[in-house]
């Protein structure tokens, strides 16, 4: 099995930044792809960006120019840096780890609330 435990996430205004992070342990050997989802109230968790251990990324449209997310391999931990926040951007951050034998996981989520 594989835990993730995610760090980072609080109250920030507008336009300000946050850096999200996302420590794996346990299985962790197979690991292919990790990222982050959010899931805004009454809305479903959505794709914000995922890093494979190649080095491809994706992210969402709606953040991409706002949002890096970085990995380090070694570490097992995955980053994702916000810029530019926007209220919109409020929700629950779930990190999520891909093993190629094991399958998909979750954190537990951390808040991320972007307000004045």
């Amino acid at each position: 099995q594989v835990q993730l435990v995610e760090s980072g996430g609080g109250l920030v205004q507008p336009g300000g930044s946050l850096r999200l992070s996302c420590a794996a342990s346990g299985s962790i050997s197979s690991i292919n792809v990790m990222g982050w989802f959010r899931q805004a109230p009454g809305k479903q968790r959505e794709l914000v960006a995922t890093r494979t251990s190649s080095g491809s990324t994706t992210y969402a449209d709606s953040v991409k120019g706002r949002f890096t997310v970085s990995r380090d391999n070694a570490k097992n931990t995955v980053n994702l840096q916000m810029n530019s926040l926007k209220p919109e951007d409020t929700a629950v951050y779930y990190c999520n780890a891909v093993d190629v034998y094991l399958g998909e996981f979750w954190g537990k989520g951390t808040l991320v609330t972007v307000s004045s």
